[in-house]
């Protein structure tokens, strides 16, 4: 086993440099631990078939650990002031899918797969059970050693304007095109009333909702989240298919239903609306099929953002503490 570990190690150094400027591998634990695919994501499907939210719950953990020092699995640390611990990331769930199938891989390959890389296919698979696009993960990721929460303020607000998402993304080297694809990844999501609810009643400060809601939707949200209700309702961001991967999101932008005023606000600016239209197809009926082709490609980058290979970081035994 010693010398496995030694073998598989010096093969990550050898890759290094070829994965630091070429990227991530297709196929990167083939050798050393073939089922780790197979592993990840029946464990993925075991959860899912418990509880459907755990796919957009596996989603939102990648984006968010990607936002943030990169895609290293800084976000699955746990402690004080850790990434985890952040306002920003109140809420956020599926570790313990992450955990389990860590768990299982270290009984068979230990010290071999990434959490990094676990969350990353995670991710893929979360998407491909709601009836999403699948696509091969790039793999060689290595676990950061630092997760601190002042990182999550990198990380985009349901109140952000557009200009600062688009920041915020090219700040990550992501382009506006990959903003409005992968903000579709709400078309599974969901959140809380606590982060919308400021819209519906006195959004102008003279009691009027936020205009740019539509007026047949309006009530529909306010129902939901009324004064003085559970500020912690779930609520579905995608109002007519909720838990399917469509492209029903978009048309709730281009219709004046979005729930997140951050989601909305791609509507109102130029370069997204386009996007968006795209997505939505439009007034005569063509559909926008061209999401499931794009969301795979948006999330190829997003999972390579400033990600450690090589000799870089570790690979962890636990994926909730450094070695």
């Amino acid at each position: 086993m010693a010398a496995l570990l030694f073998s598989f190690t010096a093969l990550l150094l050898l890759r290094g440099s070829s994965v630091h400027s070429q990227g991530l591998q297709i196929g990167f634990y083939d050798s050393y631990c073939p089922d780790a695919e197979d592993i990840v994501r029946s464990t993925v499907e075991q959860y899912y078939d418990k509880d459907a939210t755990t796919a957009p719950a596996l989603l939102r953990l990648h984006f968010h650990d990607c936002f943030v020092q990169g895609c290293d699995a800084s976000v699955l640390i746990s402690g004080a002031s850790s990434e985890r611990s952040a306002p920003q990331n109140f809420g956020l769930r599926g570790f313990e899918v992450i955990d389990d199938a860590k768990s299982q891989l270290e009984a068979v390959c230990p010290g071999v797969v990434s959490c990094a890389d676990i969350l990353a296919l995670a991710a893929r698979d979360a998407v491909d059970l709601t009836g999403g696009p699948s696509w091969s993960v790039p793999l060689g990721r290595r676990d950061g050693r630092i997760s601190l929460a002042s990182g999550a303020k990198a990380l985009p607000s349901p109140a952000d304007p557009v200009s600062v998402q688009r920041q915020k993304f090219a700040d990550q080297g992501l382009s506006d095109h990959d903003l409005v694809t992968l903000v579709g990844a709400h078309t599974i999501g969901q959140t809380d009333c606590q982060f919308f609810s400021y819209r519906l009643f006195n959004f102008t400060a003279t009691g009027n909702a936020d205009p740019t809601i539509s007026q047949a939707f309006l009530p529909q949200l306010r129902a939901l989240c009324p004064p003085g209700g559970d500020p912690g309702r779930r609520v579905a961001l995608d109002k007519d298919s909720p838990g399917a991967f469509d492209v029903g999101f978009f048309k709730n932008v281009r219709d004046g239903n979005a729930v997140l005023e951050s989601d909305q606000r791609l509507w109102s600016d130029a370069a997204t609306q386009g996007a968006v239209q795209k997505y939505a197809g439009n007034v005569r009926g063509l559909l926008g099929l061209r999401f499931a082709y794009e969301f795979p490609k948006a999330m190829v980058r997003m999972s390579s953002v400033a990600v450690k290979t090589g000799g870089q970081g570790e690979v962890r035994r636990r994926c909730s503490r450094i070695n």
